[in-house]
Protein backbone atom coordinates (compact mmCIF):
# COMPACT_ATOMS: atom_id res chain seq x y z
CA UNK A 1 0.00 0.00 0.00
CA UNK A 2 2.52 2.53 0.98
CA UNK A 3 4.63 1.56 -2.36
CA UNK A 4 1.37 2.46 -4.42
CA UNK A 5 0.78 5.49 -2.44
CA UNK A 6 4.08 6.95 -2.76
CA UNK A 7 4.11 6.25 -6.34
CA UNK A 8 0.77 8.13 -7.01
CA UNK A 9 2.00 11.39 -5.21
CA UNK A 10 5.04 11.43 -6.78
CA UNK A 11 3.68 10.86 -10.29
CA UNK A 12 1.05 13.65 -9.14
CA UNK A 13 3.55 16.04 -8.08
CA UNK A 14 4.94 16.36 -11.68
CA UNK A 15 1.10 17.00 -13.03
CA UNK A 16 -1.33 19.30 -13.46
CA UNK A 17 -4.43 19.53 -11.75
CA UNK A 18 -6.44 18.20 -14.60
CA UNK A 19 -3.81 15.64 -15.31
CA UNK A 20 -4.71 11.64 -15.16
CA UNK A 21 -2.03 11.78 -11.95
CA UNK A 22 -3.44 13.91 -10.21
CA UNK A 23 -6.43 12.31 -10.26
CA UNK A 24 -5.47 8.65 -8.35
CA UNK A 25 -6.88 8.01 -5.11
CA UNK A 26 -4.96 7.02 -1.75
CA UNK A 27 -5.75 5.87 1.64
CA UNK A 28 -8.97 6.68 3.48
CA UNK A 29 -10.95 8.16 0.08
CA UNK A 30 -14.73 6.76 -0.17
CA UNK A 31 -15.64 5.41 -4.04
CA UNK A 32 -19.12 6.68 -2.64
CA UNK A 33 -17.82 9.97 -3.44
CA UNK A 34 -17.39 8.92 -7.39
CA UNK A 35 -21.16 8.31 -8.18
CA UNK A 36 -22.68 12.17 -7.69
CA UNK A 37 -19.29 13.02 -9.65
CA UNK A 38 -21.30 11.55 -12.52
CA UNK A 39 -24.48 12.42 -11.54
CA UNK A 40 -23.26 16.36 -12.05
CA UNK A 41 -22.01 16.12 -15.78
CA UNK A 42 -24.59 13.53 -17.02
CA UNK A 43 -27.90 15.51 -15.18
CA UNK A 44 -26.26 18.56 -16.93
CA UNK A 45 -26.22 16.93 -20.74
CA UNK A 46 -29.16 14.54 -19.80
CA UNK A 47 -30.74 18.01 -20.94
CA UNK A 48 -30.68 16.80 -24.71
CA UNK A 49 -33.48 14.97 -24.10
CA UNK A 50 -35.43 17.49 -22.99
CA UNK A 51 -34.85 19.57 -25.66
CA UNK A 52 -38.20 19.27 -27.59
CA UNK A 53 -39.60 21.55 -25.10
CA UNK A 54 -37.76 24.50 -27.37
CA UNK A 55 -39.16 23.23 -30.61
CA UNK A 56 -42.97 24.66 -30.81
CA UNK A 57 -41.75 27.90 -28.82
CA UNK A 58 -39.02 28.08 -31.49
CA UNK A 59 -41.25 26.99 -34.29
CA UNK A 60 -42.97 30.54 -33.45
CA UNK A 61 -39.95 33.10 -32.36
CA UNK A 62 -41.09 35.70 -35.40
CA UNK A 63 -45.04 35.30 -35.52
CA UNK A 64 -44.63 34.41 -31.66
CA UNK A 65 -48.65 33.56 -31.39
CA UNK A 66 -48.44 31.55 -34.68
CA UNK A 67 -45.72 30.56 -36.72
CA UNK A 68 -44.83 32.61 -39.95
CA UNK A 69 -44.62 29.67 -42.24
CA UNK A 70 -42.84 30.19 -45.90
CA UNK A 71 -44.01 26.70 -47.31
CA UNK A 72 -42.06 26.93 -50.24
CA UNK A 73 -38.40 27.56 -47.95
CA UNK A 74 -36.02 25.31 -48.78
CA UNK A 75 -33.90 23.72 -45.75
CA UNK A 76 -30.65 25.75 -47.05
CA UNK A 77 -32.47 28.74 -47.27
CA UNK A 78 -33.79 28.33 -43.47
CA UNK A 79 -30.75 28.35 -42.46
CA UNK A 80 -30.09 31.98 -42.95
CA UNK A 81 -33.78 33.18 -43.21
CA UNK A 82 -34.40 35.94 -40.83
CA UNK A 83 -38.07 36.47 -42.01
CA UNK A 84 -39.54 33.36 -42.03
CA UNK A 85 -40.21 30.68 -38.43
CA UNK A 86 -38.11 27.26 -39.02
CA UNK A 87 -40.02 24.25 -39.40
CA UNK A 88 -40.29 21.44 -36.24
CA UNK A 89 -38.82 19.10 -39.07
CA UNK A 90 -35.53 21.25 -39.41
CA UNK A 91 -35.46 22.05 -35.59
CA UNK A 92 -35.16 18.42 -35.27
CA UNK A 93 -31.84 18.25 -37.34
CA UNK A 94 -30.44 19.88 -33.98
CA UNK A 95 -31.17 17.37 -31.68
CA UNK A 96 -29.88 14.28 -34.41
CA UNK A 97 -26.45 16.18 -34.40
CA UNK A 98 -26.45 16.00 -30.85
CA UNK A 99 -26.21 12.35 -31.01
CA UNK A 100 -24.30 11.92 -33.92
CA UNK A 101 -21.34 13.92 -32.55
CA UNK A 102 -21.67 12.48 -29.42
CA UNK A 103 -21.25 9.17 -30.64
CA UNK A 104 -18.54 10.25 -33.35
CA UNK A 105 -16.70 12.04 -30.42
CA UNK A 106 -16.94 9.06 -27.79
CA UNK A 107 -15.20 6.59 -30.60
CA UNK A 108 -12.60 9.56 -31.85
CA UNK A 109 -11.56 10.57 -28.33
CA UNK A 110 -12.13 7.33 -26.49
CA UNK A 111 -8.62 6.84 -26.45
CA UNK A 112 -7.22 10.27 -25.50
CA UNK A 113 -10.25 10.15 -22.42
CA UNK A 114 -8.19 6.59 -20.96
CA UNK A 115 -4.89 8.97 -21.43
CA UNK A 116 -5.53 12.22 -20.32
CA UNK A 117 -8.06 10.75 -17.47
CA UNK A 118 -11.69 11.35 -16.94
CA UNK A 119 -11.16 14.86 -15.25
CA UNK A 120 -9.97 17.06 -18.08
CA UNK A 121 -12.37 14.88 -20.29
CA UNK A 122 -15.00 16.07 -17.76
CA UNK A 123 -13.56 19.70 -17.85
CA UNK A 124 -13.53 20.04 -22.28
CA UNK A 125 -16.82 19.03 -21.76
CA UNK A 126 -18.25 21.35 -19.57
CA UNK A 127 -16.75 24.14 -21.99
CA UNK A 128 -18.28 22.80 -25.16
CA UNK A 129 -21.72 22.17 -23.61
CA UNK A 130 -22.43 25.21 -21.54
CA UNK A 131 -20.55 27.33 -24.33
CA UNK A 132 -22.28 25.31 -27.00
CA UNK A 133 -25.86 26.59 -25.48
CA UNK A 134 -24.20 30.15 -25.14
CA UNK A 135 -23.75 29.98 -29.10
CA UNK A 136 -27.16 28.79 -30.01
CA UNK A 137 -28.84 31.43 -27.53
CA UNK A 138 -26.81 33.83 -30.34
CA UNK A 139 -27.96 32.02 -33.16
CA UNK A 140 -32.06 32.16 -31.56
CA UNK A 141 -31.37 35.82 -30.81
CA UNK A 142 -30.24 36.86 -34.24
CA UNK A 143 -32.07 34.15 -35.72
CA UNK A 144 -29.47 32.57 -37.95
CA UNK A 145 -30.57 28.37 -37.43
CA UNK A 146 -26.75 27.74 -38.87
CA UNK A 147 -25.53 29.02 -35.63
CA UNK A 148 -27.99 27.24 -33.38
CA UNK A 149 -26.99 23.96 -35.37
CA UNK A 150 -23.14 24.88 -34.42
CA UNK A 151 -23.46 25.91 -31.05
CA UNK A 152 -25.70 23.91 -29.56
CA UNK A 153 -25.83 20.79 -31.77
CA UNK A 154 -22.06 20.39 -33.30
CA UNK A 155 -20.00 21.96 -30.18
CA UNK A 156 -22.93 21.00 -27.58
CA UNK A 157 -23.02 17.44 -29.57
CA UNK A 158 -18.71 16.76 -28.59
CA UNK A 159 -19.31 18.05 -24.93
CA UNK A 160 -22.30 15.24 -24.57
CA UNK A 161 -19.67 12.60 -26.14
CA UNK A 162 -17.14 13.41 -23.63
CA UNK A 163 -19.42 14.21 -20.86
CA UNK A 164 -21.56 10.90 -21.22
CA UNK A 165 -18.36 8.65 -21.81
CA UNK A 166 -16.05 10.07 -18.68
CA UNK A 167 -17.07 8.45 -15.72
CA UNK A 168 -18.50 4.84 -17.25
CA UNK A 169 -15.05 3.01 -17.15
CA UNK A 170 -14.30 4.74 -13.76
CA UNK A 171 -17.41 4.05 -12.29
CA UNK A 172 -17.06 0.32 -13.77
CA UNK A 173 -13.31 0.34 -11.87
CA UNK A 174 -14.26 1.57 -8.90
CA UNK A 175 -17.18 -1.55 -8.78
CA UNK A 176 -15.87 -4.15 -10.15
CA UNK A 177 -18.30 -6.08 -7.26
CA UNK A 178 -21.69 -4.96 -8.74
CA UNK A 179 -21.00 -4.31 -12.37
CA UNK A 180 -24.55 -4.52 -13.62
CA UNK A 181 -25.10 -1.52 -11.10
CA UNK A 182 -21.80 0.33 -12.04
CA UNK A 183 -23.04 0.77 -15.61
CA UNK A 184 -26.35 2.16 -14.54
CA UNK A 185 -25.23 4.62 -11.82
CA UNK A 186 -22.50 5.49 -14.79
CA UNK A 187 -25.54 6.61 -17.43
CA UNK A 188 -28.14 6.74 -15.08
CA UNK A 189 -27.95 10.49 -14.58
CA UNK A 190 -28.17 10.75 -18.76
CA UNK A 191 -32.02 9.39 -18.69
CA UNK A 192 -32.55 12.15 -15.96
CA UNK A 193 -31.91 15.30 -17.49
CA UNK A 194 -34.58 16.22 -18.97
CA UNK A 195 -36.60 15.27 -15.96
CA UNK A 196 -34.75 18.68 -14.44
CA UNK A 197 -34.33 20.34 -17.65
CA UNK A 198 -37.41 20.34 -19.18
CA UNK A 199 -39.45 21.82 -16.22
CA UNK A 200 -37.16 24.62 -15.59
CA UNK A 201 -36.92 25.23 -19.17
CA UNK A 202 -40.66 25.73 -19.29
CA UNK A 203 -40.55 27.71 -16.28
CA UNK A 204 -37.64 30.28 -17.64
CA UNK A 205 -39.21 30.65 -21.05
CA UNK A 206 -42.29 31.68 -19.57
CA UNK A 207 -40.26 33.76 -17.31
CA UNK A 208 -38.47 35.73 -20.17
CA UNK A 209 -41.30 35.89 -22.27
CA UNK A 210 -42.32 39.63 -23.58
CA UNK A 211 -44.32 40.14 -26.73
CA UNK A 212 -41.29 40.67 -28.37
CA UNK A 213 -39.61 37.21 -28.01
CA UNK A 214 -40.71 33.65 -26.89
CA UNK A 215 -37.86 33.59 -23.83
CA UNK A 216 -35.97 30.18 -25.78
CA UNK A 217 -32.85 32.37 -25.80
CA UNK A 218 -32.78 33.72 -22.49
CA UNK A 219 -33.49 30.46 -21.30
CA UNK A 220 -30.30 29.34 -23.16
CA UNK A 221 -28.00 31.44 -21.58
CA UNK A 222 -29.35 30.97 -18.08
CA UNK A 223 -29.19 27.08 -17.91
CA UNK A 224 -25.68 27.52 -20.03
CA UNK A 225 -24.77 29.10 -16.68
CA UNK A 226 -25.89 26.73 -14.53
CA UNK A 227 -24.72 23.60 -16.35
CA UNK A 228 -20.95 25.26 -16.37
CA UNK A 229 -20.65 25.48 -12.83
CA UNK A 230 -22.40 21.54 -12.33
CA UNK A 231 -20.32 19.83 -14.69
CA UNK A 232 -17.05 21.86 -13.31
CA UNK A 233 -17.74 20.76 -9.81
CA UNK A 234 -17.87 16.90 -11.10
CA UNK A 235 -15.26 16.82 -13.45
CA UNK A 236 -12.92 18.56 -10.44
CA UNK A 237 -14.40 15.81 -7.95
CA UNK A 238 -13.27 12.66 -10.38
CA UNK A 239 -10.99 10.15 -8.88
CA UNK A 240 -9.61 6.93 -9.99
CA UNK A 241 -8.56 3.70 -8.07
CA UNK A 242 -4.84 2.52 -8.02
CA UNK A 243 -4.04 0.32 -10.82
CA UNK A 244 -4.74 -3.18 -9.31
CA UNK A 245 -7.50 -2.42 -6.54
CA UNK A 246 -9.88 -4.26 -5.47
CA UNK A 247 -12.46 -3.99 -2.68
CA UNK A 248 -12.24 -5.57 0.62
CA UNK A 249 -13.14 -9.39 0.78
CA UNK A 250 -13.92 -9.53 -3.59
CA UNK A 251 -12.98 -12.32 -5.43
CA UNK A 252 -13.00 -11.96 -8.92
CA UNK A 253 -15.99 -14.10 -9.78
CA UNK A 254 -15.67 -17.19 -12.27
CA UNK A 255 -16.73 -18.05 -15.50
CA UNK A 256 -20.32 -19.46 -15.00
CA UNK A 257 -21.64 -19.75 -18.46
CA UNK A 258 -20.68 -19.78 -22.26
CA UNK A 259 -21.73 -16.48 -22.65
CA UNK A 260 -19.68 -14.68 -20.26
CA UNK A 261 -15.58 -14.50 -21.30
CA UNK A 262 -13.05 -14.53 -19.14
CA UNK A 263 -10.90 -13.83 -21.84
CA UNK A 264 -10.26 -10.55 -23.46
CA UNK A 265 -10.19 -9.50 -27.10
CA UNK A 266 -7.34 -6.89 -28.52
CA UNK A 267 -9.36 -3.35 -29.51
CA UNK A 268 -7.89 -3.81 -32.93
CA UNK A 269 -9.77 -7.00 -33.48
CA UNK A 270 -12.52 -6.50 -31.48
CA UNK A 271 -14.67 -4.59 -34.82
CA UNK A 272 -13.51 -8.21 -37.30
CA UNK A 273 -15.54 -10.27 -35.01
CA UNK A 274 -19.41 -10.65 -35.87
CA UNK A 275 -20.25 -9.95 -32.57
CA UNK A 276 -19.46 -6.63 -32.27
CA UNK A 277 -21.67 -5.93 -35.27
CA UNK A 278 -24.23 -7.56 -34.13
CA UNK A 279 -24.33 -5.85 -30.80
CA UNK A 280 -23.86 -2.79 -32.81
CA UNK A 281 -26.92 -3.63 -34.81
CA UNK A 282 -29.14 -4.58 -31.46
CA UNK A 283 -28.09 -0.88 -29.86
CA UNK A 284 -28.58 0.88 -33.35
CA UNK A 285 -32.25 -0.81 -33.88
CA UNK A 286 -33.03 -0.29 -29.95
CA UNK A 287 -32.34 3.32 -29.70
CA UNK A 288 -33.77 4.05 -33.17
CA UNK A 289 -37.06 2.94 -32.05
CA UNK A 290 -36.86 5.42 -28.81
CA UNK A 291 -34.71 8.34 -29.52
CA UNK A 292 -37.24 9.49 -32.32
CA UNK A 293 -40.02 9.32 -29.98
CA UNK A 294 -38.57 11.01 -27.10
CA UNK A 295 -37.52 13.81 -29.95
CA UNK A 296 -40.71 14.36 -30.26
CA UNK A 297 -42.69 13.72 -26.99
CA UNK A 298 -44.05 17.13 -26.88
CA UNK A 299 -45.47 17.85 -29.67
CA UNK A 300 -46.68 14.61 -30.00
CA UNK A 301 -48.51 14.58 -27.09
CA UNK A 302 -49.82 18.47 -27.87
CA UNK A 303 -51.29 17.40 -31.52
CA UNK A 304 -52.35 13.65 -30.35
CA UNK A 305 -54.57 14.50 -27.35
CA UNK A 306 -54.96 18.42 -28.01
CA UNK A 307 -57.97 19.70 -25.74
CA UNK A 308 -58.48 16.52 -23.48
CA UNK A 309 -55.16 17.59 -21.66
CA UNK A 310 -57.02 20.76 -20.02
CA UNK A 311 -60.65 19.07 -19.63
CA UNK A 312 -61.69 20.19 -23.77
CA UNK A 313 -61.97 16.70 -24.83
CA UNK A 314 -63.74 17.78 -28.18
CA UNK A 315 -61.04 20.36 -29.32
CA UNK A 316 -58.84 19.65 -31.79
CA UNK A 317 -54.92 21.27 -31.46
CA UNK A 318 -55.08 23.98 -34.53
CA UNK A 319 -58.78 25.30 -32.87
CA UNK A 320 -57.05 26.40 -29.38
CA UNK A 321 -56.01 29.76 -28.81
CA UNK A 322 -52.50 30.92 -27.46
CA UNK A 323 -52.97 30.72 -24.00
CA UNK A 324 -54.19 27.41 -24.22
CA UNK A 325 -51.64 26.18 -26.15
CA UNK A 326 -49.30 27.47 -23.45
CA UNK A 327 -51.34 24.98 -21.13
CA UNK A 328 -50.96 21.84 -23.05
CA UNK A 329 -47.34 22.88 -23.79
CA UNK A 330 -46.50 23.23 -20.24
CA UNK A 331 -48.64 19.75 -19.46
CA UNK A 332 -46.78 18.53 -22.66
CA UNK A 333 -43.13 19.44 -20.90
CA UNK A 334 -43.62 17.50 -17.73
CA UNK A 335 -44.86 14.24 -20.18
CA UNK A 336 -40.89 14.52 -21.66
CA UNK A 337 -39.64 14.90 -17.92
CA UNK A 338 -41.88 11.72 -16.72
CA UNK A 339 -40.31 9.99 -19.77
CA UNK A 340 -36.90 10.77 -18.40
CA UNK A 341 -38.34 9.47 -15.22
CA UNK A 342 -38.80 6.02 -16.86
CA UNK A 343 -35.55 6.51 -18.53
CA UNK A 344 -33.24 7.28 -15.97
CA UNK A 345 -35.17 4.08 -13.40
CA UNK A 346 -34.67 1.81 -16.63
CA UNK A 347 -30.82 2.59 -16.97
CA UNK A 348 -30.51 1.13 -12.97
CA UNK A 349 -33.58 -1.66 -13.03
CA UNK A 350 -32.15 -3.16 -16.65
CA UNK A 351 -28.68 -3.21 -15.86
CA UNK A 352 -29.29 -4.61 -12.44
CA UNK A 353 -31.55 -7.37 -13.75
CA UNK A 354 -29.26 -8.15 -16.55
CA UNK A 355 -26.70 -9.52 -13.78
CA UNK A 356 -29.73 -12.25 -12.60
CA UNK A 357 -30.71 -13.19 -16.21
CA UNK A 358 -28.08 -12.29 -18.86
CA UNK A 359 -27.74 -9.24 -21.39
CA UNK A 360 -28.93 -11.54 -24.41
CA UNK A 361 -32.12 -12.39 -22.46
CA UNK A 362 -32.72 -8.79 -21.29
CA UNK A 363 -32.53 -7.69 -24.86
CA UNK A 364 -35.14 -10.17 -26.22
CA UNK A 365 -37.45 -8.44 -23.03
CA UNK A 366 -36.63 -5.15 -24.77
CA UNK A 367 -38.26 -6.45 -28.51
CA UNK A 368 -40.74 -8.36 -27.31
CA UNK A 369 -42.30 -6.31 -24.98
CA UNK A 370 -41.48 -3.23 -27.24
CA UNK A 371 -43.11 -4.45 -30.21
CA UNK A 372 -46.48 -5.27 -28.44
CA UNK A 373 -46.42 -1.82 -26.99
CA UNK A 374 -45.63 0.06 -30.27
CA UNK A 375 -48.44 -1.42 -32.39
CA UNK A 376 -50.64 -0.75 -29.19
CA UNK A 377 -49.78 2.92 -29.48
CA UNK A 378 -52.20 4.23 -31.66
CA UNK A 379 -54.94 2.01 -30.17
CA UNK A 380 -54.33 3.52 -27.15
CA UNK A 381 -54.71 6.80 -28.91
CA UNK A 382 -57.78 6.02 -30.67
CA UNK A 383 -59.49 4.99 -27.37
CA UNK A 384 -58.40 8.53 -26.04
CA UNK A 385 -56.97 6.98 -23.17
CA UNK A 386 -54.23 9.13 -21.49
CA UNK A 387 -53.39 6.89 -18.77
CA UNK A 388 -52.27 3.64 -21.75
CA UNK A 389 -50.80 6.30 -24.07
CA UNK A 390 -48.01 7.53 -21.53
CA UNK A 391 -47.65 4.05 -19.45
CA UNK A 392 -46.82 2.76 -22.55
CA UNK A 393 -44.35 5.17 -23.62
CA UNK A 394 -43.36 5.15 -20.16
CA UNK A 395 -42.11 1.01 -20.38
CA UNK A 396 -40.59 2.02 -24.12
CA UNK A 397 -38.23 4.66 -22.92
CA UNK A 398 -37.64 2.48 -19.51
CA UNK A 399 -35.90 -0.54 -22.25
CA UNK A 400 -34.36 2.48 -24.73
CA UNK A 401 -32.67 3.52 -21.19
CA UNK A 402 -31.84 -0.13 -20.37
CA UNK A 403 -30.17 -0.82 -23.27
CA UNK A 404 -27.67 1.93 -23.16
CA UNK A 405 -27.01 0.62 -19.66
CA UNK A 406 -26.74 -3.29 -20.06
CA UNK A 407 -24.47 -3.03 -23.41
CA UNK A 408 -21.19 -1.85 -21.61
CA UNK A 409 -21.89 -5.09 -19.86
CA UNK A 410 -22.71 -7.48 -23.12
CA UNK A 411 -19.23 -6.00 -24.57
CA UNK A 412 -17.68 -7.08 -21.48
CA UNK A 413 -19.25 -10.63 -21.24
CA UNK A 414 -18.13 -10.95 -24.79
CA UNK A 415 -15.00 -9.30 -25.46
CA UNK A 416 -13.60 -9.03 -21.68
CA UNK A 417 -12.94 -5.96 -19.30
CA UNK A 418 -9.28 -4.99 -20.90
CA UNK A 419 -10.63 -2.81 -23.73
CA UNK A 420 -14.15 -2.74 -22.73
CA UNK A 421 -14.66 0.89 -22.66
CA UNK A 422 -12.50 1.69 -26.28
CA UNK A 423 -15.02 -0.96 -27.81
CA UNK A 424 -18.00 0.71 -26.32
CA UNK A 425 -16.81 4.42 -27.25
CA UNK A 426 -16.63 2.85 -30.52
CA UNK A 427 -19.65 0.70 -30.50
CA UNK A 428 -21.31 4.32 -29.62
CA UNK A 429 -21.56 4.89 -33.62
CA UNK A 430 -24.69 3.01 -33.31
CA UNK A 431 -26.17 5.76 -31.32
CA UNK A 432 -24.98 8.32 -33.92
CA UNK A 433 -26.58 6.39 -36.63
CA UNK A 434 -29.91 5.72 -34.80
CA UNK A 435 -29.44 9.71 -34.39
CA UNK A 436 -30.25 10.17 -37.83
CA UNK A 437 -32.51 7.31 -38.23
CA UNK A 438 -35.27 7.93 -35.28
CA UNK A 439 -35.64 11.38 -35.61
CA UNK A 440 -35.74 11.57 -39.83
CA UNK A 441 -38.38 8.47 -39.64
CA UNK A 442 -40.86 10.43 -36.98
CA UNK A 443 -40.01 13.67 -37.95
CA UNK A 444 -40.05 13.45 -41.60
CA UNK A 445 -42.73 11.43 -41.88
CA UNK A 446 -45.50 13.98 -39.51
CA UNK A 447 -44.26 16.21 -42.25
CA UNK A 448 -45.47 14.16 -44.85
CA UNK A 449 -48.94 13.15 -43.16
CA UNK A 450 -49.30 16.81 -42.59
CA UNK A 451 -49.00 17.81 -45.73
CA UNK A 452 -50.98 15.00 -46.54
CA UNK A 453 -53.89 16.33 -44.45
CA UNK A 454 -53.82 13.56 -42.43
CA UNK A 455 -55.83 14.79 -38.80
CA UNK A 456 -52.82 15.87 -36.34
CA UNK A 457 -53.82 12.71 -33.44
CA UNK A 458 -53.21 10.10 -36.29
CA UNK A 459 -50.19 11.48 -37.41
CA UNK A 460 -48.03 9.19 -35.53
CA UNK A 461 -49.89 5.74 -36.33
CA UNK A 462 -47.90 4.57 -39.66
CA UNK A 463 -44.98 5.70 -37.69
CA UNK A 464 -45.94 3.48 -34.75
CA UNK A 465 -45.80 0.66 -36.94
CA UNK A 466 -42.47 0.96 -38.82
CA UNK A 467 -40.69 1.47 -35.16
CA UNK A 468 -42.02 -2.39 -34.77
CA UNK A 469 -40.26 -2.91 -37.54
CA UNK A 470 -37.12 -2.01 -36.34
CA UNK A 471 -37.57 -3.76 -33.36
CA UNK A 472 -38.33 -7.08 -35.10
CA UNK A 473 -34.77 -6.76 -36.89
CA UNK A 474 -33.38 -6.20 -33.59
CA UNK A 475 -34.83 -9.41 -32.12
CA UNK A 476 -33.04 -11.23 -34.97
CA UNK A 477 -29.41 -9.68 -34.54
CA UNK A 478 -29.97 -10.48 -30.81
CA UNK A 479 -30.93 -14.00 -31.43
CA UNK A 480 -28.01 -14.68 -33.87
CA UNK A 481 -25.31 -13.32 -30.97
CA UNK A 482 -22.94 -16.23 -30.41
CA UNK A 483 -19.93 -16.23 -28.15
CA UNK A 484 -16.67 -14.99 -29.91
CA UNK A 485 -14.13 -17.01 -31.38
CA UNK A 486 -11.21 -18.18 -29.52
CA UNK A 487 -8.93 -17.14 -32.36
CA UNK A 488 -9.41 -13.38 -31.42
CA UNK A 489 -8.49 -14.17 -27.75
CA UNK A 490 -5.33 -12.40 -26.10
CA UNK A 491 -3.02 -14.93 -24.17
CA UNK A 492 -2.80 -13.91 -20.62
CA UNK A 493 1.05 -13.46 -21.07
CA UNK A 494 -0.17 -10.74 -23.53
CA UNK A 495 -2.72 -9.10 -21.12
CA UNK A 496 -0.33 -9.09 -18.29
CA UNK A 497 2.67 -7.39 -20.75
CA UNK A 498 -0.01 -5.11 -21.60
CA UNK A 499 -1.20 -4.11 -18.15
CA UNK A 500 2.27 -3.87 -16.68
CA UNK A 501 2.98 -1.33 -19.48
CA UNK A 502 -0.27 0.87 -19.20
CA UNK A 503 -0.50 0.65 -15.17
CA UNK A 504 -0.84 3.97 -13.70
CA UNK A 505 0.50 4.53 -10.18
CA UNK A 506 1.11 0.63 -9.00
CA UNK A 507 3.54 -2.30 -9.68
CA UNK A 508 1.44 -5.07 -10.02
CA UNK A 509 0.21 -5.66 -7.03
CA UNK A 510 -3.76 -6.14 -5.89
CA UNK A 511 -5.37 -5.23 -2.78
CA UNK A 512 -7.73 -2.52 -1.12
CA UNK A 513 -4.54 0.38 -0.49
CA UNK A 514 -6.53 1.35 2.33
CA UNK A 515 -9.55 2.00 0.18
CA UNK A 516 -12.59 0.03 1.69
CA UNK A 517 -16.00 -0.47 -0.20
CA UNK A 518 -16.85 3.12 1.24
CA UNK A 519 -20.25 3.98 2.80
CA UNK A 520 -22.33 7.35 3.01
CA UNK A 521 -20.18 8.93 5.56
CA UNK A 522 -20.59 12.38 6.51
CA UNK A 523 -18.58 13.75 2.86
CA UNK A 524 -20.53 11.15 0.80
CA UNK A 525 -24.04 12.48 2.30
CA UNK A 526 -23.14 15.75 1.39
CA UNK A 527 -22.21 15.37 -2.22
CA UNK A 528 -25.32 12.81 -2.98
CA UNK A 529 -27.62 15.47 -1.19
CA UNK A 530 -26.11 18.45 -3.80
CA UNK A 531 -27.24 15.90 -6.86
CA UNK A 532 -30.22 14.65 -4.71
CA UNK A 533 -31.93 18.36 -4.40
CA UNK A 534 -32.06 19.15 -7.89
CA UNK A 535 -33.10 15.37 -8.48
CA UNK A 536 -35.82 15.35 -6.28
CA UNK A 537 -37.44 18.72 -7.34
CA UNK A 538 -37.06 17.03 -11.16
CA UNK A 539 -38.95 13.75 -9.92
CA UNK A 540 -41.70 16.76 -7.92
CA UNK A 541 -41.97 18.16 -10.93
CA UNK A 542 -42.40 15.36 -12.98
CA UNK A 543 -44.93 14.16 -10.84
CA UNK A 544 -47.29 17.36 -10.52
CA UNK A 545 -47.20 17.18 -14.19
CA UNK A 546 -47.99 13.52 -14.85
CA UNK A 547 -50.89 14.50 -12.57
CA UNK A 548 -52.21 16.94 -15.09
CA UNK A 549 -51.68 14.59 -17.82
CA UNK A 550 -53.50 11.71 -16.46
Amino acid sequence: MTTVSSAARVSAAGAGFLDKEHTIATAGFNRWLVPPAALCIHLCIGMAYGFSVFWLPLSRAIGLTAPKACPDISLVQELFTTTCDWRVASLGWMYTLFFVLLGVSAAIWGGWLEKVGPRKAGFVAALCWAGGLVIGALGVYTHQLWLMWLGSGVIGGVGLGLGYISPVSTLVKWFPDRRGMATGMAIMGFGGGAMIGAPLADRLMNYFKTPTSVGVWETFLVMGAIYFVFMMIGAFRYRLPPSGWQPDGWTPPSKTNAMISTKNVHLDNAHKTPQFWLIWWVLCLNVSAGIGVIGMASPMLQEIFAGKLIGLPNVGFNALDASQKAQIAAIAAGFAGLLSLFNIGGRFFWASLSDKIGRKNTYYTFFVLGIVLYALAPTFAAMGSKLLFVLGFGIILSMYGGGFATVPAYLADMFGTQFVGAIHGRLLTAWSTAGIIGPVVVNYLREFQLAAGVPRDQLYNTTMYILCGMLIAGFICNYLIKPVDPKWHMSDAEVAKLQAATATGGNGATGSFGIGKGGLDGRAALFWLFVGIPLAWGIYMTLLSAVKIL
